[in-house]
């Protein structure tokens, strides 16, 4: 069986360091950011690779991939890069690719809490628990799973029922507008 050549291609380089705001050329795979990840058991692929792959224009598999969307963006990474690149800002830009270009994500659920954060920081100028917890218990269809711990949590006061307000809502909707394209 022959071996897959891979031909590089300098294509996503741009639009991912323009859209995450970090300089992937400069990353020389010395591997510091995967020795420090603490999720690299549960990654596709190590967080190395992720930079190698949007270097050499591999879109389709970092979009498919369950890293992008595994990544508990700790940080880690940035602070043992030699050249402070943050591939949770990366994989950040890469879910937005995904979502954009209507590539499946392949952990379904961590896209549904990902859109119900985003949704509700959009609309709430932060994130109001309840109702972002609402909203991703409809996308997954996971309706009663934490219902005692939603219990819980109420009795404890750790859920308000109502969002907190925003003090000045024109300058957040001009932050987001500037930031995300007002997208979500």
């Amino acid at each position: 069986m022959a071996e897959q050549q891979i031909v590089p291609s300098h294509q996503l380089v741009a639009p991912v360091a323009r859209q995450s705001g970090q300089p992937v050329s400069r990353c020389y795979q010395c591997h510091k950011c995967t020795a420090g990840c603490p999720v690299t058991m549960a990654m596709d692929l190590m967080p190395h690779q992720v930079v190698r792959f949007v270097q050499l224009g591999l879109e389709e598999e970092l979009l498919k991939s369950k890293t992008i969307w595994q990544c508990a963006a700790c940080r880690t990474c940035v602070s043992r890069c030699p050249n402070g690149i943050d591939i949770a800002a990366i994989n950040d830009a890469l879910k937005q690719r995904a979502l954009a270009k209507g590539v499946q994500p392949a952990l379904p659920e961590v896209a549904a809490f990902h859109q119900a954060f985003l949704a509700s920081v959009k609309s709430k100028g932060r994130v109001h628990e309840l109702g972002m917890m609402i909203a991703f218990k409809m996308k997954t269809g996971t309706y009663f799973q934490d219902v005692p711990l939603g219990l819980k949590m109420f009795r404890r006061g750790k859920l308000r029922l109502l969002p907190e307000g925003l003090k000045n809502k024109a300058r957040f909707r001009a932050l987001w507008q500037g930031e995300k394209g007002g997208q979500a």
